[in-house]
């Protein structure tokens, strides 16, 4: 018995001492974490200066003889969330992943109005600074707006669309109306249980993340809670206006997937794209939530994959 309790006692002393060390080492732990997962998806860490300041961005060493793919992510999120799914592309693609302004690791000021028109110049200047002349674009959430504006504006430069739960339509009425109704919004963090929170409402099938990994995200969404705020005003202005008119203006081919358990925007309003968009190729993930990307990225990466090789005929 006595032996017993040495041995528990033992145990709970390295928990202990391992949980410390975590808490100590918990941004390098993160930084090697998210270093290992971007290795297997072949991508390095690199950044461009732009008229606005630093854009951070992963791009993978596949030769210009390549296409290329350009991913967007959404509001509050970041270029890591693409990692798993850009894993699909690595041998036969160019692969960039942007950090948009506002966001991760890019340039991050109150200075800046980050509507969806000044969103569009900022990824056209990135692109052209990279020398990215014609890619496969993909974005999810705010991402996807920007991405189907993206190629309402500039057709010469996107091969191939794909929209993943976009913003920009709310024909149908989501679980994040009633939380916007009494003031909140459950996509800015503010405290470190947010950002649990935050991963629940927003995925349906949440993937293992291991803390410190979910520590670090949230002291980092904390970090940009006011350029956050600003940001979410900034986008909401203008995002509806004319956007519509934008997407029955695609000429390009276009993929839409939706995940049905979506609660930040109903998936119903796929229907409009679908009615908006020429030719308009359209999928519903049963089980998914906001995040077909980090919910299911080999279904998701596989079914844009299959839409490319598609549209090239």
């Amino acid at each position: 018995m006595k032996k017993i309790s040495i041995i528990s006692v033992a145990f709970v002393l390295f928990i202990l001492g391992y949980v410390a060390i975590a808490d100590q080492y918990k941004f390098e732990i993160y930084d090697a974490a998210i270093e290992f997962e971007a290795g297997l998806s072949e991508l390095s860490a690199k950044s461009v200066d732009i008229s606005i300041g630093t854009i951070s961005y992963y791009e993978n060493q596949q030769p210009s003889s390549k296409p290329s793919v350009l991913l967007v992510h959404g509001f509050g999120a970041y270029k890591e969330n693409w990692l798993r799914f850009a894993r699909a592309f690595k041998d036969d693609f160019h692969v960039v992943v942007i950090d948009l302004p506002g966001h991760g690791s890019s340039v991050q000021t109150m200075d800046l109005t980050y509507n969806l028109s000044n969103q569009l110049a900022w990824v056209n200047e990135f692109t052209q600074k990279i020398g990215l002349d014609t890619f496969h674009m993909a974005g999810n959430s705010m991402g996807g707006a920007i991405t189907a504006s993206f190629t309402s504006q500039f057709p010469e430069k996107v091969l191939t669309a794909t929209l993943i739960n976009p913003a920009g339509v709310n024909d149908y009425r989501a679980v994040m109306q009633d939380y916007l109704d009494k003031g909140i919004n459950p996509l800015v963090v503010t405290e470190p249980s947010d950002f649990s929170g935050l991963m629940d409402f927003a995925l349906e099938q949440k993937p293992f993340v291991p803390w410190p990994i979910t520590e670090v995200s949230a002291l980092r969404a904390i970090n940009l809670k006011d350029v956050h705020e600003k940001l979410w005003v900034d986008i909401k202005t203008g995002l509806h206006q004319d956007f519509k008119a934008q997407l029955a203006n695609i000429k390009t081919p276009t993929l839409v997937q939706w995940g049905e358990m979506d609660r930040v925007i109903n998936y119903k309003n796929i229907s409009v794209f679908e009615k908006l968009i020429p030719g308009v190729q359209s999928k519903v993930w049963a089980n998914v939530g906001h995040a077909p990307m980090i919910e299911i990225p080999k279904q998701s990466a596989e079914l844009m994959m299959s839409h490319i090789l598609q549209s090239n005929g």
